[in-house]
């Protein structure tokens, strides 16, 4: 299975490689997935941090799926003019120590520009498909209702949270058993442009009385 193409190039995957080991795998994996062509694990529990999980092509629904929800990609969440490399223009990071203070400052302003990041207000009231990570908001070991729904292994747990427009506040419409953080689900229900800050992330949109399925990869 593969990945979306995209365009980011080598030269910006290193430079964000330079900002710093405490955000550069969860992000740098985040931006891989929009803008590079990646074979995928067929094995749905053995992930590496920061890899992603992508629906099958329009071509080749997955089995079981109800035509009632459009499958998305997660990229389909954020804005089209939102550019997460912004606070990065006019610099080589790339040529930078990692203590360099332009560097640091570049660092700064990324993580107050990803935490503001906008959402994708014509996701509203859309009825979604989208599979990705579980982060349980509830004890480990119980039946869980709430969640937040990521797009890479290892977010808000390995790794730092992604921005917000890639952060899915999950409510599912039943106790869920035996679902525990990082296993891999399908979440089936009406997107909604609402905020939450919870104490793993904050999340730009939500799902409430989800259809919460096991995720199986496309043959």
């Amino acid at each position: 299975m593969r990945r979306q193409a995209g365009r980011v190039s080598a030269p910006v995957l290193a430079t964000i490689g330079i900002v710093g080991v405490v955000l550069c795998t969860g992000l740098a994996h985040w931006l891989l997935s929009r803008d590079e062509v990646v074979k995928e694990k067929t094995v749905p529990d053995t992930y590496a941090v920061g890899q992603t999980l992508t629906p099958p092509p329009a071509s080749s629904p997955a089995a079981g799926a109800d035509a009632t929800y459009r499958e998305i990609a997660w990229q389909d969440l954020l804005p089209k003019a939102w550019d997460p490399m912004a606070p990065f223009k006019g610099l080589r990071l790339q040529d930078m120590a990692d203590d360099d203070p332009r560097a640091q400052a570049a660092l700064g302003k990324a993580r107050q520009y990803w935490r503001d990041a906008p959402v994708e207000p014509a996701m509203d009231g859309v009825a979604v498909r989208l599979p990705g990570f579980v982060v349980s908001l509830d004890g480990e070991g119980e039946a869980i209702r709430e969640f937040l729904l990521v797009p890479y292994f290892g977010a808000c747990i390995h790794v730092p949270p992604p921005p917000p427009n890639q952060v899915v506040h999950v409510r599912a419409g039943k106790p869920l058993d035996g679902l525990r953080t990082m296993d891999t689900v399908w979440v089936s229900g009406t997107m909604r442009v609402e905020r939450a800050e919870t104490m793993m992330g904050d999340a730009g949109y939500a799902i409430n009385v989800a259809r919460v399925e096991p995720y199986q990869p496309a043959p």
